[in-house]
């Protein structure tokens, strides 16, 4: 796997995948046209774990309607200002899944699965919540 970083502006880069598929990374301060480094990184793990959770939710032949995932990271204030916690909050939509099944998806997911969360050394605090429908919550 490779990754071609390639300058536009002093705070903005291009980055691109041997595919040709590339995302702009915005590393300025306030208002952003794109995603910066560390957003991309909470980007990077919802979508791995995401894409675990799913297929389990649907391999314990469960209906999976929705899903969003909604990362936060504290930092540290000095640098390098690495993540010092990551919270992952998961809503998912379904008639037929449980809380606890989910709950225990996502472990799975994140402990075992999902190569980002392995890679990140911040500890990752999940959350989760069923929806068995636009007004419902469990």
């Amino acid at each position: 796997m490779a990754i071609t970083t390639t300058h536009i502006t002093d705070y903005v880069y291009s980055a691109q995948n041997d595919y040709g598929h590339s995302a702009r990374i915005d590393m300025r301060e306030g208002d952003k046209e794109h995603l910066g480094p560390m957003e991309l990184v909470l980007s990077a793990l919802s979508g791995c774990v995401a894409v675990e959770v799913a297929l389990m939710i649907k391999k314990r032949r469960k209906t999976l309607e929705a899903m969003e995932i909604r990362a936060e990271g504290d930092r540290n204030e000095n640098p390098p200002r690495s993540y010092t916690a990551i919270r992952l909050h998961f809503i998912i939509t379904s008639p037929d899944a449980n809380i606890e099944e989910v709950e225990k998806i996502v472990l799975l997911s994140l402990e075992k699965y999902c190569s980002v969360a392995d890679s990140l050394k911040a500890g990752i605090t999940p959350s989760c919540e069923i929806r068995r429908g636009l007004l419902e919550k469990e």
